[in-house]
């Protein structure tokens, strides 16, 4: 299998194998017009298999998504084909609209405009508490 290198644009590396998928549509990167690589399963040193996402354009990704995904991922900006900028992951203490609370009772069901805020109560076990009525929810 031959993906070619970009000249500008972003790599999310490191993916856990089986995450790349997600972190896709978290990212709404099929909403994009720019060619964008997805690479499942590929021959890792370090972790056996990996995922890597090529996007072929200057944008940016938010990196909280990526850390609520995967915290063991690394987003490398890539310009004139060179890497310029590299970011390590971890969990990020507060989610703003990535994931909703699933209690029905919850202010934000009824109050449509309200973002859907969690924070991280428990790293160890990547549980994130909803802001308003305190539901847990797990990765």
């Amino acid at each position: 299998m031959n993906i070619d290198s970009i000249k500008n644009g972003v790599v999310i590396d490191h993916i856990t194998a089986g995450r790349g998928m997600k972190l896709y549509r978290l990212l709404d990167l099929d909403g994009l017009d720019v060619p964008v690589a997805i690479i499942k399963n590929a021959y890792s040193n370090k972790k056996g298999k990996k995922d890597i996402i090529k996007i072929d354009a200057d944008i940016t990704v938010d990196l909280d998504v990526v850390g609520f995904v995967d915290p063991g991922a690394t987003v490398n900006i890539i310009k004139d084909g060179a890497v310029i900028g590299k970011h390590k992951i971890t969990l990020p203490q507060t989610l703003k609209n990535v994931i909703k609370c699933k209690n029905p009772r919850c202010i934000t069901t009824t109050e449509q405009e309200l973002p859907h805020v969690f924070r991280l109560t428990d790293p160890e076990h990547k549980i994130y508490r909803c802001v308003y009525c305190d539901t847990k929810s797990n990765v």
